[in-house]
């Protein structure tokens, strides 16, 4: 998330990816005055102007939070509330109003204190580092960008090489240039790119970047199909946790092994799903939690907020994961939330 403080009650933000969003949904509460643009329509006062008709302008207001709201999951955020201020003289202060918040809009938020955790998590993401994943064969090529715990695929890309037979028109230097060019469109400084794939392929196409610019690369072996099944093969991997141990997705993924061989041993240093975390958590039982969108929707959105701000106050690790990756997957298959205590709580 791109911040920028500008007073001790005022940041203004860019939410970049959908944790950020869930981040943001943490943070802005009832009574938080949110700013930003956002387009109204006005009723034309012409005299020969149809009374149903208005025009659609854009203006700058300032939204006193009544209610905000995960919208389709964590692909927007829904604030509402009353504007208090407005660019424009027309629209009335005291009238209702909802910002549709998506990921790269501007808002600035201003609350009257700050809370810790709150400040927390607007730097949660910052610094954080991302990957772009090359799963690449002489046929197609799959390309993703991670980060966080979100995985963003673009479309397969084909050689039209037909085949382990090429025909003499196929060049593999051109399809290289393909990848190459959409690669770029998602690369962002400070990037690393992993490339794997069955094959030399992988090496030609790393060696084909090299030449081109200074970029930061590793390639992988042991992940042996291309396209998109080849990034979620690589996601799944313990190659994956050796060569990304410090990524979220990483550490979400190790404690979900690690639950998975508690679960074996029948162990009771583990909880899955909300009521047995929630229970452990005011007793101040866990250690590291993992929850997916699956515990949003399944119940109560505002108590499952102040639930995971509750447990982040207390110093607890927090992944939130979604079903873009096999993790998410994994996760919401256990209840939508899952966490490793700092004891058992065996009676």
């Amino acid at each position: 998330m791109i911040t920028k403080t500008i007073d001790e009650n005022l940041i203004s933000v860019i939410p970049e990816d959908s944790e950020d969003l869930l981040n943001l949904r943490r943070i802005i509460r009832q009574n938080d005055k949110v700013i930003g643009d956002t387009t109204r329509v006005l009723k034309q006062d012409k005299e020969y102007a149809r009374p149903d008709k208005g025009e659609r302008i854009k203006i700058r207001i300032a939204l006193t939070v009544e209610k905000i709201s995960l919208d389709e999951v964590l692909d927007k955020l829904r604030i509402s509330g009353i504007i208090s201020e407005s660019s424009n003289e027309s629209v009335p202060h005291g009238s209702h109003h909802s910002f549709i918040l998506e990921l790269n809009d501007g808002i600035t938020i201003s609350k009257k204190k700050w809370l810790p955790v709150e400040k927390k998590l607007l730097k949660s993401s910052n610094n954080q580092v991302s990957f772009v994943l090359i799963a690449i064969d002489t046929a197609d090529c799959g390309i993703a960008r991670l980060r966080g715990t979100h995985l963003e695929f673009m479309p397969n890309i084909y050689s039209g090489s037909g085949g382990k037979r090429y025909k003499t028109s196929f060049k593999i230097e051109k399809f290289f240039e393909h990848v190459h060019q959409a690669v770029n469109s998602i690369l962002k400084e400070g990037d690393m790119i992993v490339i794997f794939g069955p094959g030399e392929t992988k090496k030609r196409f790393a060696n084909h970047l090299q030449k081109l610019q200074k970029y930061k690369i590793q390639v992988v072996d042991g992940v042996d199909s291309g396209g998109e099944d080849g990034i979620y093969t690589f996601t799944k991997s313990q190659t994956m946790h050796e060569i990304m141990s410090d990524s979220k997705l990483a550490k979400a993924a190790a404690i979900i092994d690690e639950i998975m061989i508690l679960a074996n041993k029948k162990s009771k240093k583990f909880t899955m799903g909300y009521n047995e975390t929630s229970e452990a958590n005011q007793i101040g039982a866990v250690e590291s939690l993992v929850f997916s969108d699956k515990i949003i929707q399944d119940n109560n959105e505002q108590e499952i907020m102040d639930f995971l701000n509750d447990v982040e106050n207390k110093g607890v690790k927090i992944y939130s994961v979604d079903s873009s990756t096999d993790i998410g997957l994994r996760v919401t298959g256990l209840g939508g939330i899952v966490s490793l205590l700092r004891y058992s709580l065996e009676t």
